[in-house]
Parts: structure tokens; C-alpha cells; sequence
């Protein structure tokens, strides 16, 4: 008996001594991101020219006491949920950071201050629908023709496409992957017990593919569909989606998406409803019901509301100005467990994740 414990004892310490090198190597790897990327926007707000204009809300306001201090573990908080999602197996760690990753993320650094110029412009203009003049703008809805965060060439071509992920972790500090890792999470604990052979999942405006990368990541064996209005962001996401042969991307509208009714076990759907007009938020939460079949998940993940985290207003009452969101402001008075309990999804869960907030709903 004693020999037993000895070896059980043994046992307990190998598993402690793993689980705190794996928490090393996870802090290590996460610094060393948001160092970069952090490094960039500090650097990025030093070549650019003032963020403040007359009438507008200020981007560096002064904050009630204490507030910077809570934003700041806001922010640290949003790791330890992630960490605490890949102890819970809910999904492995991460693999972002190597020598394949650091080549990729020179050439993306290049690309990003390159184009930073062009972006500053239009954000100190206030120009923010220049892809309306191109001969691409007939093929698409009007509220989808804008420069969303003055991006050049809006969300239309390959160029855009290919900077999205650097510019998207810049403007979160390094933060961008870790807030969608905890939509995964809410994804993974619906798939608990499900044989993922078996199930299919939709992710709407899947852009350049980088959620549904996270997603076959973790469940390798998914049916996955990613739907997306770009052509240039599908193309984007097949190639970055090419080893996962059952991954399959389609270029239209979630409010018409091309699928026939309760295709899919859960659909994800990752920052669009902020860049949606009110009308057509109410058509694709008619669409995600259609398409979901009974029980099944719809995760959804986008900006945090003005009152879900208080110190943090003051950031979300500049962003349409400073970012060029045209439908941000009706964004925050929106009502999202209302608008989706209308379309038959009643909500399960909500998760904040620094300045993401995550829902999953069911289709009742």
C-alpha cells in the first residue's frame, strides 16, 4: 500500500510539473504577441496624425479613478479565461508563435505599416466610402460598400484580405485570437459527447478564415462551412483552410444565405453585427433560425455594449469615429436576447472577453 501511494504521489507531481510548464509556455508565447503587437500600436500611434476632432468624443479621455487599472486586468483577464478553456479541454493551446509564424509576421509588419499612410488619411478625413467608386461596388449591398477602419480597399480585395489579421491584432493589442478562443469555447461546450463526423457547422461571415482555422484546430474532423460576401476574404480562407478537405467556403450574403433550412448543428458568427444595419440584423437572426436545426447552437461574438463593462465607454463612444462604423452607434442600442428570441434562438449564456462580449443561444 504504501508503495501505491508513493507512485500515485509520483504521478500527481509529474502532472503539476506539466501543468505549470504548460502554463509557461502559454504565458511566454502570449507575451511575446502582445508585445509585438503592442509594439506596433504604440509605433502606429506615433506616425499618426491627431486622433481628436472638434465635436467628437475624445479617444484619450480621462477616466474615473481606477479605471485604467481595471481596463488593464480586463485585459489580463481575457488569458486566463483562454487559459482556463484549454485546462478545461475545451480546446489545446494555442501554436502562434515559431519560427514559420515570426517570418509571416515580418512580411505582415511590412505589409501593415505600408498601408498605415493610406489608413491614417482616410481616418483624419473622415473618408470612409472610397470603395464605392470602384466598378466592384455594383455587385454588393450599400451598407456593405464602406472602408470599415478606413481600410484600404473596404473588405473587397486580396490585399485587404491578407493585412485583416495583423490589423485586427494591432488595434486589440494582441488580444484578437484570445477573445475568439472563448466563442470557441462556447462552440466546444456545445460539441461535448457529439461525434464531430457527424456535425456541421456554419460560420457566417467567416472572413479570411481565421475563426474557422481556430475552430478545425481544435475539432479536425468538423463538417465546416464558412460563408462570407468577399471574394477576395473566401479565397483568403480556402487557402488558409486547404489541409481540412471537408472545409468548404461560399461567397453571399447571411441574409440570403444559399442553404437549405436546418442544414446545420450550430452556427458561429464572429464580428459582423456591428458593420450590419438594424433591418438586416433582423434578417440574418431569421436566417441563423431557419438554418439551424431544432437544439442546435448559434455562438455569437462581437463588441461589448455600452454598461457591460463601464470603464470601458469611453472606448466604444469613439470607435465608429475613429474606426469608420457606420452602424456602430445603432449597434449599442441594440437588444440582442430580444432580437433573437423574435427569430426562435433563446439565449444560454454570456461571456465578456475584455471588449468581446459572447452569447450562445439555442434554437428552440
Amino acid at each position: 500500500m504504501a508503495g501505491t501511494g508513493r507512485g500515485v504521489g509520483a504521478q500527481g507531481a509529474l502532472l503539476d510539473a506539466g501543468r505549470t510548464l504548460a502554463r509557461a509556455r502559454y504565458a511566454a508565447a502570449q507575451s511575446a504577441r502582445v508585445a509585438w503587437y503592442m509594439g506596433h500600436y504604440v509605433l502606429a500611434r506615433r506616425l499618426s496624425g491627431p486622433f481628436d476632432r472638434p465635436g467628437e468624443p475624445r479617444f484619450a479621455s480621462r477616466s474615473p479613478e481606477g479605471a485604467p487599472t481595471r481596463i488593464r486586468q480586463a485585459f489580463f483577464d481575457v488569458f486566463a479565461k483562454d487559459r482556463a478553456n484549454i485546462e478545461a479541454g475545451l480546446y489545446p493551446a494555442p501554436n502562434d508563435v515559431g519560427v514559420q509564424q515570426a517570418l509571416s509576421a515580418l512580411r505582415d509588419s511590412a505589409r501593415f505599416f505600408q498601408d498605415l499612410p493610406k489608413v491614417d488619411a482616410r481616418r483624419l478625413q473622415r473618408r470612409g466610402v472610397e470603395v464605392r467608386d470602384t466598378n466592384a461596388a455594383q455587385r454588393y449591398p450599400a451598407y456593405y460598400l464602406q472602408n470599415f477602419h478606413y481600410q484600404t480597399g473596404g473588405w473587397l480585395t486580396r490585399e485587404s484580405a491578407a493585412l485583416y489579421d495583423t490589423q485586427v491584432e494591432v488595434l486589440f493589442g494582441g488580444a484578437a485570437d484570445a477573445m475568439r478562443r472563448i466563442a470557441l469555447g462556447e462552440l466546444a461546450a456545445y460539441l461535448r459527447g457529439r461525434d464531430q463526423r457527424r456535425v456541421r457547422v456554419l460560420d457566417a461571415a467567416c472572413g479570411n478564415g481565421r475563426f474557422l482555422s481556430q475552430i478545425l484546430g481544435a475539432f479536425p474532423k468538423l463538417n465546416v462551412t464558412g460563408l462570407d460576401l468577399s471574394p477576395a476574404y473566401a479565397d483568403e480562407a480556402r487557402a488558409r483552410l486547404r489541409a481540412w478537405p471537408q472545409a468548404d467556403i461560399a461567397v453571399g450574403a447571411i441574409e440570403h444565405a444559399p442553404f437549405d433550412d436546418a442544414r446545420f448543428d450550430a452556427v458561429t458568427c464572429v464580428y459582423l453585427f456591428h458593420e450590419l444595419p438594424p433591418k438586416v440584423r433582423r434578417q440574418a437572426a431569421a436566417e441563423f433560425a431557419r438554418l439551424l436545426k431544432p437544439g442546435g447552437a448559434l455562438v455569437f461574438a462581437d463588441s461589448l455594449q455600452r454598461g457591460d463593462a463601464p470603464d470601458l465607454d469611453r472606448m466604444l463612444d469613439y470607435f465608429p469615429h475613429g474606426f469608420h462604423e457606420p452602424f456602430y452607434a445603432s449597434y449599442q442600442d441594440e437588444d440582442f436576447p430580444a432580437l433573437f428570441a423574435e427569430a426562435g434562438l433563446q439565449l444560454e449564456t454570456t461571456n465578456l472577453a475584455f471588449l468581446t462580449k459572447v452569447m450562445r443561444f439555442r434554437r428552440v
